[in-house]
């Protein structure tokens, strides 16, 4: 659950000793060095029933506020946040294993400002459907309720925001369950917004899979926001279905990025690397499969090898480094299985696949496989770590075909000098978002949502708003 703070932290274990249970709690560990960062408090589902009723209970009141009032107090939390910004992005770096600096620990505690502060700034009015001589019908979106947010461990304070702001913003009440990974960095970022917040509109519970399956099924949960596998997303799904509740899930991609033969390889290939190694390729949208025609194949995945060769990865309280460990054993475990199989095959190792064992830390090289099929499990199977299989193709219709091969997709991207020519193909892919000449790229302002297995509903941007409201006709 949550209490009130009054000022900001200037220090990780200021933040720490807040949200840090009176006695006992689970132990987290740092990923990258396997020092105990701290105790998470270990909730259980009586805790989550406190917190839903004293969330439902607070509902009707901060309905009742104006839009006006809901986006003051949205501003004050990004307040909160940034003025408690490199104590929380040191726990981040600490609990979760990304480094400070790059696209990682200072870039994620940033986002969760921007997002407060844009969701803040939205402006949702009642769209008039008809007025004419017959009458007057008018769209309107109420708040639903209590929502019920299930976040991931790789991006756990961003993603908590992303969920949180548009629930408050439309006027619900929101009870968060983080990862059991990363615990510490939700907590404390509750800590901080909700000494902005009147009470009890946002709670959080750090709880096992137990809490996470109850926040399914509980009665007064309206809507479930989730981020994860697509096999929990499924069993969200089955087990929310008594209830009906409303669902907005983003599920697990395999994103494609398809090279169009006329791409300037050296213009591309930095926004290339992190489109696929964003926070050590631990990233939904992440680029995972990458089709380059063969006229540039080589030139690119020589280019593409020496960026990855100079890029440090290391311990993330370390300035210097920008890549870091994988968050936990069981996806080091994946990481390295896929990358064997690829090595087994006969596949090119352009550069690492050549862990060092006995360290300290679950860090995997940065790897880049070339000359592999389209077939291997590198390649149809999510891999959410540092190893980039590349594939050659030759046709255009091929290359389409295979990145539109499996059962997901949330994004992908294609690079091309001629704009038009990536749009062309662009449609052709089947996926909730195709970036051109970038990836992964997301805004506050754009609606982001996956196609077919990777999830549905979506978020950000006035309509993702929409999908936190419960829409209503008045017709007169």
């Amino acid at each position: 659950m949550t209490t009130q703070i009054t000022s900001s932290f200037a220090t990780d274990a200021e933040l720490l000793t807040a949200i840090t249970p009176n006695s006992g709690g689970r132990e987290i560990f740092d990923p990258a060095t396997g020092t105990l960062v701290g105790l998470a408090p270990e909730h259980t589902t009586a805790d989550l029933n406190t917190a839903i009723s004293a969330a439902r209970a607070a509902q009707p009141g901060w309905a009742a506020r104006s839009h006006a009032e809901r986006s003051e107090l949205l501003n004050k939390a990004a307040d909160a946040v940034e003025a408690s910004a490199e104590a929380l992005a040191v726990l981040l770096s600490r609990e979760q294993g990304k480094p400070l600096n790059g696209p990682n620990a200072r870039f994620e505690v940033g986002a969760c400002a921007a997002w407060l502060r844009t969701t803040a700034g939205f402006e949702l009015e009642p769209e008039v459907l008809v007025d004419d001589e017959g009458g007057k019908a008018e769209l309107h979106y109420r708040p639903l309720g209590v929502v019920g947010a299930i976040g991931p461990w790789n991006w756990p304070m961003m993603i908590s925001v992303w969920q949180l702001a548009p629930a408050l913003r439309m006027g619900n009440t929101v009870v968060l369950k983080p990862s059991e990974y990363t615990p510490l960095s939700v907590l404390a970022l509750v800590h901080v917004i909700n000494s902005v917040l009147p009470k009890d509109l946002l709670h959080v519970i750090s709880g096992g899979r137990d809490v996470g399956e109850a926040i399914s099924t509980h009665a007064d949960i309206n809507k479930i926001m989730f981020t994860g596998s697509t096999a929990t997303g499924k069993a969200i799904i089955r087990s929310s279905a008594d209830s009906v509740k409303r669902l907005t899930l983003e599920l697990g991609g395999n994103d494609a990025g398809i090279v169009l033969p006329d791409a300037d390889v050296k213009a591309i290939i930095t926004d290339v690397f992190w489109g696929a190694f964003i926070n050590t390729g631990q990233t939904c949208a992440a680029l995972k499969r990458l089709y380059v025609h063969e006229d540039i194949y080589e030139e690119l995945c020589t280019a593409l090898t020496e960026v990855a060769t100079a890029m440090p990865m290391g311990v993330g309280l370390d300035e210097a480094n920008v890549l870091g460990p994988l968050q936990n054993q069981a996806q080091y475990n994946i990481v390295a299985s896929l990358v064997q199989a690829a090595v087994d095959s006969g596949a090119r190792v352009l550069t690492g696949a050549n862990p060092v064992e006995d360290q300290p830390g679950f860090f995997y090289p940065t790897t880049l496989i070339a000359d592999i099929d389209n077939n291997n499990p590198l390649v149809t199977q999510e891999q959410f770590g540092p190893a980039l299989p590349i594939i050659k193709y030759s046709n255009i219709d091929d290359a389409v075909a295979m990145a539109n091969g499996l059962e997901v997709g949330l994004g992908a991207s294609v690079w091309s000098r001629d704009k038009d020519a990536a749009r062309a193909v662009a449609a052709r892919i089947e996926a909730g978002t195709v970036w051109i000449n970038k990836h992964g790229a997301v805004d506050p302002r754009v609606p982001f949502g996956g196609a077919k297995s990777s999830g549905y509903g979506l978020e950000f941007g006035v309509e993702g708003l929409k999908h936190l409201g419960q829409p209503q006709v008045i017709s007169y």
